[in-house]
């Protein structure tokens, strides 16, 4: 997946404090971008169920 492009949310703008993504042929890759060299795979229904999670809310810790 080397020549996949790394990908960042736009609300992180120009701070390296944000959650790095790319996309292959059957695999998903994130980074931590002020760490690149630490970097977990998953499969892409993982990653889908992962975004799922995260707009449902279902990882929100109370305040």
């Amino acid at each position: 997946m080397p020549d996949a492009i790394w990908q960042k949310s736009s609300y992180s703008a120009a701070n390296n404090e944000c959650i790095e993504v790319r996309v292959g042929v059957g695999a998903v890759e994130l980074r931590e971008s002020d760490d690149p060299s630490a970097t977990v795979h998953t499969s892409p229904a993982t990653f889908a169920d992962l975004l799922d999670a995260i707009k449902a809310g279902d990882l929100d810790q109370p305040a």
